[in-house]
C-alpha cells in the first residue's frame, strides 16, 4: 500500500477501511475511537498475565496472530475470558485478530460491553501490523499548510509556489495537457512522514480542483480523466515563480545549488524569472529531470565545466 491510500482522518474507522479489516462488532462507532500512537502491538506477555508497562501499550491496536492464538488454545476458558475483560477493560483502541481467526461470541460480547471494536483479518500478522505502522506514521504525522501547487513531473514530486496570481494554477493546467499528474492547486497540505521526506496531498474541499481567473474553477479529474491525477505526492523539490527584476543577477549555469527548508527538510529551489514568452511548463519538466539526473549522480554543470577545461588542455598542446 502506497502513500496513495493515506486518509485525512485518524480512527478506526478509516484505520479499518484502508487495512481492508472486517468488522464484527458492528454495535460500536469506529469514527469515534481515535487513533493517537505510531506502533502497533501483539499483548503476548498480557495473555500469560503480565501487565507491567501495558499502560503505554494500551493506546495502540493490538494483534491477535498465530502466535498468541496457539498459547489460547492451551489456556482454560475461564483465563481466556478473564484475560479478555481484563485487556478491553484498558479501553484499547481495537483488536485485530489475523490469519482467518474467528473469536468465540463470549469474547465479542466482553468487548463490545467494554467498548472495544472487534476487527478480523485473513492477512498474516507480520505482514499486516508492517502496512499498519506505515500508515499510522503517514497519517499521525505532523503537518502543515503552504500555498502553492503540487504535480508529479517523471515521478518526480514537484512543489510549485510564489505569488499569487503569478501563473501556478496555468502551468499545472498546461503540464496535466502535456501528460504529467496533477495533485493539488491553492494549498498543498504537507506531512513530515520521516526526518527526510515531506508527502503533500490536497484538501478535502479543493481535490481534483483548479482555480483558472477569468474561467472559474475547472475539475481536472472530469476533464482529462482519472489517470490524470494523483492524491498524495512525495515532494522531491521546490520551484518559486516570481517576476523577472533586471537588478538581480540569476544563475546561468547552476554552479549553486539553493534549498528551501520545509519543516525542517531541506528540499533542492529552483527560482524561475517570469519574463513574456517563456514557457514554465516545459522549464519545470526541464528542472525535474535534471533534478533527477543529479540524484543519479549526473551533473550537466559539472560535465559542461569538465569538457571545457578538456578543450582548454587540448588546445594548449597544440599550441606547443
Amino acid at each position: 500500500m502506497g502513500y496513495e491510500d493515506m486518509e485525512e482522518r485518524a480512527d478506526v474507522e478509516a484505520f479499518a477501511r484502508a487495512m481492508k479489516l472486517i468488522n464484527i462488532t458492528e454495535e460500536i462507532d469506529l469514527r469515534s475511537i481515535p487513533l493517537t500512537t505510531f506502533s502497533t502491538h501483539r499483548p503476548a506477555l498480557q495473555l500469560a498475565g503480565y501487565y507491567g508497562y501495558f499502560d503505554a501499550a494500551c493506546t495502540r491496536v493490538q494483534f491477535i496472530g498465530r502466535m498468541e492464538q496457539s498459547y489460547m488454545s492451551q489456556m482454560s476458558r475461564k483465563n481466556i475470558l478473564s484475560t479478555f475483560e481484563k485487556i478491553s477493560g484498558y479501553r484499547v483502541p481495537c483488536i485485530v485478530f489475523t490469519s482467518g481467526y474467528m473469536p468465540d461470541l463470549e469474547i465479542i460480547e466482553i468487548c463490545v460491553k467494554n467498548g472495544v471494536p472487534v476487527l478480523i483479518s485473513d492477512r498474516k500478522t507480520t505482514d499486516l501490523m508492517t502496512e499498519c505502522n506505515r500508515w499510522l506514521r503517514v497519517v499521525l504525522a505532523p503537518s502543515e499548510t503552504v500555498h502553492g501547487v503540487l504535480m508529479d513531473l517523471y515521478g518526480v514530486g514537484v512543489l510549485i509556489m510564489g505569488d499569487s496570481g503569478i501563473g501556478k494554477s496555468e502551468a499545472a493546467l498546461e503540464l496535466v495537457k502535456r501528460g504529467h499528474r496533477f495533485v493539488t492547486d491553492d494549498m498543498v497540505i504537507i506531512r513530515k512522514v520521516s526526518d527526510v521526506t515531506l508527502v503533500g496531498s490536497a484538501p478535502d474541499l479543493t481535490r481534483d480542483f483548479i482555480e483558472l481567473r477569468g474561467i472559474g474553477i475547472v475539475d481536472i479529474k472530469a476533464m482529462f480523466g482519472v489517470e490524470s491525477i494523483k492524491r498524495t505526492q512525495n515532494i522531491d523539490m521546490v520551484i518559486k515563480l516570481a517576476e523577472y527584476d533586471p537588478k538581480k543577477k540569476y544563475d546561468r549555469l547552476g554552479t549553486s545549488d539553493n534549498f528551501i527548508e520545509i519543516m525542517e527538510v531541506k528540499l533542492p529551489c529552483y527560482e524561475i524569472p517570469l519574463r513574456s514568452g517563456r514557457n514554465i511548463a516545459v522549464i519545470a519538466e526541464c528542472a525535474a529531470v535534471n533534478n533527477r539526473a543529479k540524484k543519479m549522480g549526473y551533473n550537466a554543470t559539472e560535465e559542461f565545466f569538465e569538457r571545457s577545461n578538456r578543450l582548454m588542455r587540448e588546445r594548449q598542446k597544440q599550441m606547443k
